[in-house]
């Protein structure tokens, strides 16, 4: 059955919000101000959430996608606004979230810094093929959206997605990828990468003293700020990015292989804390409390946050925060433009 809604704002995760009978429905591919007909697909106790069918009343800022599947792909959440909009968007989310999910009155967010490309910035898609259909899952399920071009991927992964659908079809899940010099280096977007690691290379200044790299992976930030230390330690419990680290490690960097949870007491005991930067860069789950418990026990000079997740990195950052640190400037970075996807730094000071 569908229904009319007005949609008064939008949400983290990309959904326009709108309310029936006092219930908040979540509407993806909408923008405040529209009304809109929807089909609601999945009712929740506090929530639901809907399939836009119509807009009724568009907003004047609404645009044409430039991807034909857009709507029905679960990729992309925002090509129907302008990429200024996003950003906006965005910002604003990751403020809300460190208010309402961290508790931090009037945080303070700097303007979400642009990805340099808003097109073909992936690096690597992974794509599902299945009768006959070669493409990314729908928006509501597990329905193959065929996909012939992917308008955020670039021209090598696209020639790659074109071989592949031109090769006679196997079912099942393929990663495509550009060529990269490390199968540890994890950023989707090299123009945003660049521009993630120079914003933790600025925030760390002339540097000093000890550098503990949390969740190191191979070694990217590490590498990058060891020459503003006197020693770095990394701590990542996947082996091989470890060995690769130490590989290529310079004469001040140790890298340990092990949970940070268990090797971060004894690193932050041994360090003169009043010289220490920590540096976490944890996956989306963000850190366990024994981390930000260790880190309020013995308290560091300069913490830095990169997270994928702001809705975990406020949760974590709220309770460093009520556990003495400051939390002195927070900026969203655009790792993934046209998507709902956030990537943010957060440089907190301590009490050491």
């Amino acid at each position: 059955m569908s229904q009319q809604l007005l949609i008064d704002s939008i949400s983290y995760g990309g959904a326009g919000i709108g309310r029936l009978d006092g219930k908040v429905v979540f509407v993806p591919f909408t923008i405040p101000g529209e009304r809109v007909v929807v089909r609601i697909v999945r009712q929740k106790k506090n929530f639901a959430e809907a399939e836009l069918l119509e807009v009724v009343e568009p907003s004047p800022i609404r645009q044409v996608p430039k991807c034909a599947v857009f709507g029905r792909c679960g990729g992309c959440a925002y090509q129907h606004v302008d990429y200024s909009t996003q950003l906006a968007w965005k910002t604003s989310q990751v403020a809300e979230l460190l208010e309402r999910v961290g508790r931090i009155s009037q945080p303070p967010v700097l303007p979400a810094l642009a990805s340099p490309n808003a097109w073909a910035f992936r690096n690597r898609i992974r794509v599902h093929t299945s009768r006959g259909s070669t493409g990314f899952y729908s928006k509501h399920g597990h329905q193959i959206v065929d996909v012939e071009n992917c308008a955020i991927a670039s021209p090598e992964v696209n020639a790659q997605l074109r071989r592949l659908r031109e090769a006679p079809p196997v079912s099942g899940e393929t990663s495509l990828a550009a060529k990269r010099d490390s199968r540890f280096f994890e950023q989707t977007n090299d123009g945003a990468a660049e521009i993630l690691v120079g914003l933790v290379e600025g925030s760390v200044g002339e540097g000093g003293g000890t550098l503990i790299d949390a969740y190191c992976g191979a070694g990217f930030f590490g590498h990058r700020l060891s020459p503003k230390f006197e020693r770095v330690l990394g701590i990542e419990c996947h082996e091989g990015a470890v060995a690769k680290a130490r590989r290529e490690a310079h004469a001040n960097e140790h890298y340990i292989c092990g949970d940070v949870s268990a090797h971060l007491g004894s690193a932050l005991r041994e360090a003169d804390r009043a010289r220490t930067c920590v540096l976490l860069d944890p996956p989306a789950a963000g850190v366990v409390a024994r981390v930000t418990d260790l880190l309020v026990a013995m308290p560091v000079q300069q913490l830095i946050y990169v997270s994928c997740d702001p809705a975990t990195l406020a949760r974590d950052v709220g309770a460093l925060v009520r556990g003495g640190y400051r939390l002195e400037r927070v900026t969203p970075v655009d790792m993934f433009p046209q998507t709902a996807d956030i990537e943010v730094v957060a440089e907190l000071s301590g009490g050491a």
